[in-house]
């Protein structure tokens, strides 16, 4: 039996070959970084948000990432429209639920995907996976105020109750499909002193889930690689300017051996 840091060797080895597409209906802030760095780990982007051709383009993916972070009304009708068609052709959905907690159209988007599609892993960080568990939480806009741990109690029984893999992204990572609970430790605090890196994440883990069925190895092992190409981009940056350039280098020059000797997760 493959062991988890073996897992993670084989899917990276198999994102790189196949490269596969992922469909991203995502926020204005992050897309041109989004692409990047999806082009940076092997992986092939495509941005399309008009409700005429979702369906369309989400049959040619292999993920589809549902971002609510600069929402309206018409984005919201075409994420669950584009959900529903890769529901229906079983394409992984992978929710990112930016700033769910802070504003009702936000939290009811949220809901809303979840009620109306299959998604295949909800990607938060804890304030946002609080505010889904109907948790107070201490959202910050779209930043999060709790810690993984103040969350991993609710994130469990979200899982649980939705059947459906939670993956909670910070200082160190956990994903949980509410049964299994995975923590990865790899990544730097220079990751959070940049706009996208949390929406980056949600990405990387959409392309994995095109490559490894089990949702929550394809997070587990998606996040270890991205928090570990975190670590290698932080040695020798200045700050967050010079961090961002390291970053996608490293996110392109990371080999799959690299991550079977230096990925930390725990189970």
């Amino acid at each position: 039996m493959q062991t988890i840091q073996q897992q993670a060797t084989a899917n990276l080895g198999k994102l790189r070959e196949t490269r596969p597409l992922v469909h991203n209906i995502t926020n204005f802030v992050v897309m041109n970084f989004t692409a990047n760095i999806l082009l940076a780990c092997g992986a092939s982007p495509v941005m399309a948000h008009a409700e005429n051709e979702v369906e369309e383009m989400v049959g040619f993916a292999r993920a589809l990432v549902l971002n609510i972070g600069t929402l309206t009304d018409d984005w919201v009708d075409a994420m669950v429209k584009a959900g529903k068609k890769a529901t229906s052709l079983g394409v992984p959905i992978i929710l990112d639920p930016v700033g769910a907690g802070a504003t009702t159209l936000r939290t009811n988007a949220a809901k809303r995907i979840l009620a109306e599609t299959k998604v295949s892993v909800v990607r938060g960080n804890a304030s946002e996976i609080l505010a889904l568990a109907g948790v107070q939480s201490n959202t910050k806009g779209v930043d999060a105020a709790d810690s993984v741990d103040q969350a991993t109690e609710q994130a469990i029984r979200l899982a649980t109750e939705l059947k459906v893999p939670v993956a909670i992204t910070g200082p160190q990572d956990l994903v949980t499909d509410g049964s299994r609970v995975i923590r990865i430790t790899n990544g730097h605090p220079l990751m959070g002193a940049v706009t996208g890196t949390g929406c980056g994440a949600t990405a990387v883990i959409a392309a994995y889930c095109g490559v490894d069925p089990d949702p929550v190895t394809a997070a587990a092992t998606a996040l270890a690689y991205y928090g570990l190409a975190g670590e290698w981009a932080a040695t020798g940056a200045e700050g967050p300017g010079t961090f961002v350039p390291r970053f996608l280098d490293s996110l392109y020059n990371l080999t799959p051996t690299d991550l079977e000797t230096h990925v930390k997760i725990s189970e």
